[in-house]
């Protein structure tokens, strides 16, 4: 793994003269995981008020929860100590922006097929925190103790806004 990622490799070596976490677990400390986007301008853990090894963080494009999500909080509730659960997508998302129509038109025009799979797009990105919220509440596989909430991150302001569920 050299050439493309050789500023990488440098960076890392740079990071790990000074790595001081080698104590902390894979369990999260203060019991929180975070759904949130893959968008770069997002430091959960900075904006949360957090340190590394205080929360899970589970990134994808839009901070939807999908299956996996599903599955990862499972696993992040029994073994690692999860005990509540953020779902936080933010402001100006590209998952916003377009349709599972244009990303298929998008990535046919190089060539690829990509009709089996589901983006997961958000054209209503309030309606879709609160799905996401529900699916997370009615999901059989998660204890009905655990705290759920929701908040959209706004990028311009590194302020969060709660949504609540009914």
């Amino acid at each position: 793994m050299t050439g493309a990622f050789d500023d990488l490799l440098q960076a890392n070596l740079q990071f790990a003269k000074n790595f001081s976490d080698s104590a902390l677990t894979g369990r999260a400390r203060r019991g929180l995981a975070v759904v949130t986007c893959m968008d770069s301008r997002i430091d959960p853990l900075g904006l949360l008020g957090l340190q590394p090894g205080d929360a899970k963080i589970l990134r994808n494009a839009g901070a939807r929860v999908t299956d996996d999500v599903l599955r990862t909080l499972v696993l992040a509730v029994f073994l690692l100590g999860v005990n509540r659960i953020l779902v936080m997508p933010h402001t100006d998302c590209g998952m916003a922006k377009a349709t599972d129509d244009d990303v298929h038109a998008l990535a046919k025009t190089r060539g690829v097929d990509t009709r089996s799979l589901d983006f997961h797009t958000v054209p209503d990105q309030d309606a879709a925190l609160r799905h996401d919220l529900t699916r997370i509440k009615a999901s059989p596989f998660l204890a009905g103790d655990l705290a759920i909430g929701g908040a959209i991150y706004d990028v311009r302001t590194g302020r969060l806004q709660p949504v609540e569920l009914p």
